[in-house]
């Protein structure tokens, strides 16, 4: 069965959104599938629910997005697991100052067969579903940049020849906050091609103390089972694209990014209009992943700040203020 959500009349009034009874109960079903594919993952992750709805938003916008964090926060077992419950075909790339772009998108070997030699293309990890780019920044620009045409284009150009990826195909990079000795800042064009930047936090104390209990005590962790498969996540995908979102809720997250751009107080630099695309799109999949039937201003001052927080330089000003560009982001959407 196809999923849609229906056509609005043209003469309806853009800034109100009509939700009809059935998009009601469709999106009421999505939700519990979510709910399931949170307590699935929560079988081996404790706590990190924002993160991990962060990363699920990533993949129904069908985008890359960057998690950084200190170390031992679960950011690839979280990974991991996802692909798991999704059931996504997973590699891992650790990035380091002497990985070439050939380990990453793989190479020509020399075969022989019968006797006779050719040249046969040998796939790099890069060929999967969900790819993690384990310390990306530890990664020379040149290598940095084999990842790039495969995160734009999902596609990958060796010699003369083009190779495509399977759909659906996602780059979730980490990166390491604290320890910038031997790294390569990520150049502004890679950087945007994510679609957010997800801050991983500490968890709470109560929630340590659980993590503790369970990783010290048995030696056993449960089996995640699948809950979704590529040709439903593709559909979500389609879904995602289709949620309505009142004309005026559109303007204000494009004003959003365009005040990134004229307040010289805090930015020296403002984020691009891909940076609107990004806000309303993960918008969307917020609202479906929470059970809505359309895009509320609770979805976009949530995702305004990971989908912003790497597109923008703050200015001097600014930074002698001691502001964080998460408070000049929070500062204009006043």
């Amino acid at each position: 069965m196809k999923i849609k959500f229906s056509e609005r009349p043209s003469n309806a009034n853009e800034n109100v959104v009509i939700v009809t009874k059935e998009e009601k109960k469709m999106v009421t079903h999505h939700k519990e599938v979510f709910e399931r594919l949170l307590k699935e993952i929560h079988k081996v992750i404790i706590g990190q629910d924002e993160m991990i709805e962060q990363v699920m938003t990533a993949l129904l916008c069908n985008s890359n997005a960057l998690l950084e964090g200190y170390p031992g926060l679960a950011k690839t077992l979280v990974i991991n697991t996802i692909a798991k419950a999704v059931d996504l075909k997973f590699s891992r790339i650790q990035n380091t100052p002497d990985l070439m772009p050939s380990d990453i998108t793989g190479t020509y070997i020399i075969t022989e067969e019968r006797g006779k030699r050719e040249f046969k293309f040998q796939e790099g990890p890069l060929f999967s579903n969900i790819v993690l780019a384990d310390e990306i920044n530890r990664a020379t620009p040149k290598s940095q940049s084999a990842f790039l045409e495969a995160m734009q284009e999902k596609q990958v150009t060796v010699g003369n020849q083009t190779f495509k990826l399977e759909e659906p195909f996602f780059v979730l990079a980490t990166q390491n906050p604290i320890e910038q000795e031997g790294t390569y800042p990520l150049p502004e064009a890679q950087a945007d091609r994510f679609l957010m930047k997800i801050n991983v936090d500490y968890p709470t104390e109560e929630e340590e103390i659980e993590i503790v209990k369970k990783f010290t005590e048995k030696a056993d962790v449960k089996e995640v089972h699948k809950i979704l498969d590529k040709a439903r996540l593709l559909k979500l995908q389609d879904l995602t694209r289709q949620m309505p979102i009142a004309n005026d809720l559109r303007k204000a997250a494009v004003k959003i990014v365009i005040a990134t751009r004229k307040n010289k107080e805090l930015f020296m630099y403002g984020a691009s209009p891909r940076a609107s695309m990004a806000l309303i799109l993960a918008s969307k999949a917020r609202a479906l992943i929470n059970g809505r039937a359309h895009v509320s201003s609770e979805d976009i001052r949530k995702m305004a700040l990971p989908v912003l927080r790497h597109r923008v330089i703050l200015s001097f000003e600014a930074e002698r203020q001691g502001l964080s560009v998460d408070d000049a982001i929070a500062k204009i959407m006043k």
